[in-house]
Order: structure tokens, then sequence, then C-alpha cells
């Protein structure tokens, strides 16, 4: 009893202050932003008004707010599919092609967008959408397809979907290389034995890849999501929300509420829903691998 009680101070004493930092850097910050999501502050004020729930109950009856997670909705359910589902079946041919040099070229080549700048990007993608200087449309009449050809930032029908497919593309890279991992971790053997049962490429796919990296598809899941909600960079150079608020995301509309209209209370309040948002998907996807888990353990 007395090694156990030593070990588990010692592990105590090494862990603190790894603690002591996502408290400081992490907890606080969420427990101080609650805090000011209850006042009606500016940035420029002394005084701090009460006003209680007033700004959190606004939350529920605000159309710029429907309005902007509408639009990290779209974000979400796109980003799944794209980098989460095509990215897999990526990183899954890549990982079986048989020029190894090929796979390791295509795998950089994929992934430089995820390490360039994000303000970079966004400019490329300003120019690139551009009616006038852009290369999307002539790409587009190339192929035959010029009556798709407009301004696709200008069009509030189009620029969510715009800004939205930027994004598939500079972190495509990513999940790519996270899934790459993960296969690599896939012993050898269980493709073999399932090549001389007879399997085809489909059924290793479905019936050995994803269960073996269920895990990681899990995490890509989770950060993909968790990036949709949080996202700002991308949409505030390339479009600032607009036009109008066709593009508005949470992130932008809290930067406006608090900047541009210096309403620290009610930006505060929206931080609030963004981060109620990304921790209860966080925590109903590790929720349900956890389950699944625990399931597969008592079979």
């Amino acid at each position: 009893m007395t090694t156990l009680y030593k070990n588990k101070k010692m592990l105590c004493i090494f862990l603190l202050p790894a603690v002591a930092v996502v408290a400081l850097l992490i907890f606080l910050p969420v427990i101080v932003n609650v805090y000011y999501s209850l006042f009606k502050w500016t940035a420029y004020s002394k005084k701090m008004d009460f006003v209680g729930m007033r700004y959190i109950k606004k939350l529920f009856t605000d159309a710029a707010v429907w309005k902007a997670a509408a639009n990290n909705a779209k974000y979400a359910v796109v980003s799944i599919v794209f980098q989460v589902g095509l990215g897999l079946v990526i990183a899954y041919l890549l990982n079986s092609f048989a020029n190894d040099r090929f796979a390791a070229v295509t795998r950089v080549v994929i992934f430089v967008p995820a390490v360039v700048s994000l303000t970079a990007i966004g400019l490329l993608w300003v120019i690139g959408y551009s009616p006038s200087i852009g290369f999307v449309n002539p790409m587009l009449e190339a192929v035959g397809l010029s009556g798709l050809a407009h301004d696709w930032l200008g069009d509030a029908k189009t620029a969510m979907w715009a800004v939205i497919m930027v994004s598939q593309w500079q972190y495509m890279g990513e999940m790519v290389m996270l899934y790459t991992v993960g296969l690599q971790s896939v012993p050898l053997e269980i493709y073999e034995s399932a090549k001389i049962d007879g399997a085809n490429g489909l059924q290793t796919f479905f019936k050995i890849t994803i269960p073996m990296i269920k895990s990681t598809i899990l995490m890509n899941t989770t950060i993909t999501i968790i990036g949709a909600f949080m996202v700002f960079d991308e949409v505030y150079v390339m479009t600032s929300g607009g036009p109008g608020n066709a593009t508005e995301v949470l992130a932008t509309l809290m930067y406006k509420t608090g900047f541009r209209k210096d309403n620290m209370g009610y930006a505060s309040a929206i931080g609030v829903l963004l981060f109620v948002i990304t921790f209860a998907f966080s925590f109903i996807q590790m929720r349900m691998y956890n389950v699944k888990e625990t399931m597969k353990g008592e079979k």
C-alpha cells in the first residue's frame, strides 16, 4: 500500500505542471468568458452592467446566429464527406499503390496546402475565384463548362460553397497523412490472409481497413467537426461574411459583434455557444467510441 501511495503521489507531482497549464490556458478563459457573457460592456468602458441570462437567451432568437450556425453546419457536413470520407479513400489507394515513390510524392503534394498560411490561401483563392483575373472560370470554360462560370464569391447562392471547397482543398492533405499513419499500423498479414480467402478490394476496405482504423476515423471526424465550427480565417479573408451575411459563421459573427459593434457581452455569449457546440460534439463522439469499445470487450 505504501509503495502504491508513493507511486500515485509521484504521478500527481509529475502531472501537476501539465494540469496547471491546461487549467490556466483553457479552463480559466472559458470560465471568464461565461462570466463576461452575463454583463453588458464595451472594450472602452470601465462600467459593466449585469444583464444575467439576457444575451444567452437572445442567442436562440437571433436570426444572424441561426444563419451563422447553419453555415457552420454546412461546413461540417461537407468536410466530413470530403476530408473524412474522400480523405480515407485517397489514403487507402496511396497506401496500396505499388510504386512507393509515387505515393510519397503524391502525399507531399497533397499535404503542402495544409502548411501554407491561411491568409495566403484565402488571398490566393479570392484571386482564383475572380470573374476577371481568376483561374477557376477559365478552367471551367476549357473543359466545356462555361455555363457555370460566374462571380463565385459575389453570388450569395455560391459564396458559402466556394469558401467551403477551399477548406477541403487545403485540409485534405492533413487528413490523408493522419489516415496514412493509421493504415500503416494495420498488420500486412491480415490483408494477405484476406487475399488468400478470396476477398476483393472493396471487401478488404470495408471489412478490414475501416474496422482496424476506426479510432483514427473518429479522431479525424472530431477534428473536422470542431474545425468546421471554429473556422474564421478563410471566411474573414475571402468574404468577411458577405455578400450580405451569406457566408457568416459563428466566429466571424462573434468578431464583428465584439470589435465592430463593440458589444463585448453578446460576443462573449456567442463564444459560449461555440464552446458548448464543440464540447458537445467531442463528448458525444468520444462517448460513442467508449461504448463500442466496452461492448467489444464484453464479447
